[in-house]
């Protein structure tokens, strides 16, 4: 089909399954991302920095319960509601428009990379509010009783950092956020879009080349986006103290801190977490958004020839 013709389903498409999918891939996921935002964490107060994945979750786990592994996962999962539901649809969207501009040709992996960077930074900008939560959710029993804020739920931070700190106070550290973003996106996306073309080349569509390109599409997205993802969980987690100042000024302010207290590679402290918390959800998400676009072609149309289209193949 003409793409100037598509159903409404099929412009709607990429965003509902993008977003399901990334549900789905936090779902499971939740428990490691909750450990790397701890490790992010070590070094402020009294946690050690040299805190070790393991210890620091059996220490959760043990102090206080399975439970709390799963922490924020409802702002987890609103965050994919809205940050995953946009930058996979706006890639879709881009591609799209980009396989139009070149007559119906292939995608060259500039144009990948453009659509992965704006898509990443415009998802990000719609999912900051969820990911503060997150983090405050994730961080709120690491502060001293009396200051904790005990959240019950994604709902309630959203109200009360609102009513207590302010409406723009939701886009704390929304620049890092974005960057990240988009760091991520052009590793995640364009790498696994480029990755997947290729290696169907050599091994056929099918696991062998959706498993490689995922891996190789999380290493690049965790080295590209973990420094930004560093400084934008310090910001977030940040609140004001009794004279109304912040920790950090802003990213730059906290990028400069953090190298002269704590050292250059603090920023990567976190990268085998965080490489297990990118590529394994980059995969989910990139594996069931797949599913779901199968089980909705399906559905529409009722054959294989026609209806909706994978988010990351359709215009490669």
């Amino acid at each position: 089909m003409d793409s100037s013709r598509k159903t409404p389903w099929q412009v709607v498409q990429p965003f509902v399954t993008g977003g399901l999918a990334g549900m789905t891939a936090t779902a499971v996921i939740q428990p490691v991302d909750m450990i790397k935002v701890r490790l992010q964490l070590a070094g402020e107060g009294k946690m050690s920095a040299k805190a070790h994945p393991i210890k620091l979750a059996t220490d959760l786990i043990r102090q206080e319960s399975f439970t709390t592994l799963y922490r924020g996962l409802s702002a987890g999962l609103l965050r994919q509601a809205t940050y995953t539901t946009a930058r996979m649809g706006l890639f879709n969207t881009f591609l799209s428009m980009a396989k139009e501009y070149n007559g119906n040709d292939k995608v060259s992996f500039s144009q990948r990379a453009v659509a992965g960077l704006a898509a990443g930074g415009l998802g990000a900008i719609v999912g900051t509010p969820a990911d503060l939560a997150l983090v405050r959710m994730q961080a709120d029993t690491m502060l001293p009783l009396e200051k904790r804020a005990n959240y019950t739920g994604v709902t309630n931070a959203l109200v009360r950092i609102t009513r207590e700190e302010g409406a723009i106070a939701l886009w704390n550290g929304a620049a890092p956020t974005v960057a990240r973003a988009m760091a991520l996106n052009l590793g995640m996306l364009t790498t696994y879009s480029h990755m997947k073309h290729t290696l169907d080349g050599y091994f056929g569509p099918g696991a062998a080349s959706t498993f490689g390109s995922s891996a190789i599409a999380g290493f690049f997205a965790s080295a590209l986006s973990l420094p930004f993802d560093f400084i934008k969980t310090r910001l977030q987690k940040q609140r004001p103290d009794a004279k109304g100042l912040m920790p950090y000024k802003g990213t730059l302010d906290c990028a400069i801190k953090v190298v002269k207290t704590e050292g250059m590679l603090s920023f990567y402290r976190s990268f085998p977490v965080y490489y297990l918390r990118i590529a394994p959800h980059a995969m989910l998400t990139l594996l069931v958004a797949d599913g779901l676009t199968a089980a909705a072609k399906t559905f529409v149309s009722g054959n294989t020839t026609t209806g909706a289209r994978s988010p990351v193949k359709q215009a490669q």
